[in-house]
């Protein structure tokens, strides 16, 4: 008899949305500053430099967005974890019915959800609560240090492809190597992200590149413009 549990990608969620948020945004952000300066001035030495501050300090500024982000989720959820703490110790028959109504709303007969929303409620019934009433549960669970760390890595290691061709495309072609090696880890991330979330391959590959390009091309195109007004 099979007794393993199903592995399903909603578990994944969490973890994936900021690692595939921190690589597309490290990938497409840096690589259109390097666009942009490399129009606009092409000059190594200024691209590489671009390309490194813009590698750090998005890498800093994404950890820190993601923490502050997830750890206002982290206190809303706490903050209604404890008012319903306090609705048990003070009306736990009114928090009871309640719990029923939920599931009498889902389908369950009526004798049948008192049932288990009192076999629930003596087991762990602020668990129920979280679970059923407000929607919180492992999977959805805040994780401020989590969310930041894997924002920081993989904002990082999405930089870091077009800082190695600002260090070793020929400058001249400097723009169309960005775009060119920008579009071909682009197409494989978004194959990753969908295969690891489950969804289509080709719908998220055509999404991706499409707003990639779009991206790139408005900020060569103001780099461009600016370099020649400089000039």
């Amino acid at each position: 008899m099979h007794h393993q549990l199903e592995k399903h990608y909603v578990n994944r969620v969490g973890w994936l949305r900021a690692a595939v948020l921190g690589a597309n945004d490290g990938l497409l952000s840096t690589t259109s500053i390097v666009i942009g300066v490399a129009a606009a001035s092409p000059d190594r030495n200024t691209i590489i430099l671009a390309a490194l501050a813009g590698m750090i300090a998005g890498a800093m500024s994404m950890a820190a967005g993601e923490y502050v982000s997830v750890s206002s989720q982290e206190d809303t959820e706490k903050a209604d974890l404890l008012r319903e703490k306090r609705e048990l110790e003070d009306m736990p028959e009114i928090e009871l019915r309640e719990l029923a109504k939920i599931y009498e709303r889902r389908g369950v007969s009526k004798e049948t959800a008192l049932q288990v929303a009192t076999e629930l409620t003596n087991h762990d019934a602020l668990a129920a609560h979280a679970h059923d009433e407000l929607g919180i549960n492992e999977i959805t669970q805040a994780k401020p240090l989590q969310a930041a760390m894997a924002s920081f890595a993989s904002f990082g290691l999405g930089a870091l492809l077009p800082f190695v061709v600002s260090l070793l495309a020929p400058l001249k072609q400097m723009v169309y190597f960005q775009y060119g090696f920008s579009i071909m880890f682009l197409m494989i991330l978004g194959a990753i992200s969908a295969r690891t979330g489950g969804s289509k391959i080709g719908i998220a590959v055509l999404r991706i590149c499409f707003w990639g390009t779009v991206a790139m091309g408005v900020t060569a195109l103001i780099g461009h413009l600016f370099g020649v007004s400089v000039a």
